[in-house]
């Protein structure tokens, strides 16, 4: 099961040879080819493999890991990626003034750590190996564009927004985690298929819209803006929430199936890389739902 998360999507935990899936044969403790449709010699896909289970024949157990990823390892790797998004924000709020005399350089200095985190995140998705100080490069960047733009809306559009985005993403963190360990959230193929067509359609009329806005002006085609920007910032917030418990399940199947431990950076890039996506949403929705008291 391959999520939308470009992170993911790319070198996701249940990639193989064209063929989404994992060995019949995880770790003590995990989940059996009868729980697992995408296991090795099920109806579902009969040829799936595990792509961490190198030299070992096709259907046979594989060897325990010594240096298997574990949730301690994606927990602690994603709390110092998260920490110094949240750092490196608190430093630029702080750093970077936005009064009227500032908040031309403020804008810059913003864009061009967004351009330069999204490089990264590029970077990041599309090597081989996970890079730990790439990785944290583009949480400090990262932070650094939150950190200035959550201050201006602070400061120009509603008080005290940044707050509230901060405890609306906390809050769509734990209800998909609770949701998924109590299975209220299952991710089955329908449900993939639903996100990705999802996340691909929103991204699409959001690239649509930023066209008619840098050549027509103004806020494009108003989808960013008003009651119109009200119903897509919560569609925007319900895909993110939807690609989290991807993220949730390619951690479990990885941690299942035996993910070398270094794979515990790549989750940890794309639970910061959603989490971000729907911080930004929260934010933007906040400061419409404000300007429009």
């Amino acid at each position: 099961m391959r999520s939308s998360n470009p992170v993911f999507s790319r070198r996701g935990f249940s990639r193989d040879n064209g063929h989404a899936g994992f060995n019949a044969a995880p770790q003590a403790g995990a989940a059996t080819a009868g729980t697992n449709p995408f296991a090795q010699g099920t109806a579902a896909n009969p040829y799936a493999t595990n792509p961490y289970a190198q030299g070992v024949q096709p259907g046979a157990p594989a060897p325990a890991r010594t240096d298997a990823m574990t949730i301690d390892d994606v927990v602690t790797r994603t709390a110092m990626t998260l920490g110094l998004v949240v750092v490196a924000a608190a430093v630029a709020w702080w750093a970077m003034p936005v009064d009227q005399a500032n908040l031309g350089t403020a804008y810059g200095v913003a864009i061009g750590a967004a351009i330069i985190g999204f490089v990264l995140s590029l970077v990041n998705s599309f090597k081989r190996r996970p890079s730990p100080p790439l990785i944290l490069l583009y949480a400090a960047f990262e932070g650094v564009f939150l950190g200035i733009v959550s201050n201006i809306v602070s400061v120009y559009v509603a008080p005290g927004a940044a707050m509230q985005a901060v405890l609306g993403t906390m809050a769509v963190f734990a209800g998909v985690l609770i949701a998924y360990r109590t299975g209220l959230i299952r991710v089955t193929r329908r449900f993939y298929g639903f996100v990705m067509a999802a996340a691909i359609g929103f991204m699409l009329l959001m690239m649509v819209n930023l066209l008619f806005a840098v050549f027509g002006g103004g806020d494009g085609l108003g989808f960013r803006s008003g009651t119109l920007g009200i119903i897509f910032g919560i569609v925007a917030i319900v895909i993110g929430a939807c690609i989290l418990a991807l993220n949730f399940k390619q951690v479990e199947d990885g941690i299942a199936y035996g993910a070398p431990r270094e794979e515990a950076w790549l989750a940890a890039f794309g639970l910061t890389v959603t989490l971000v996506w729907i911080y930004i949403e929260m934010l933007r929705l906040v400061a419409i739902l404000s300007g429009d008291d």
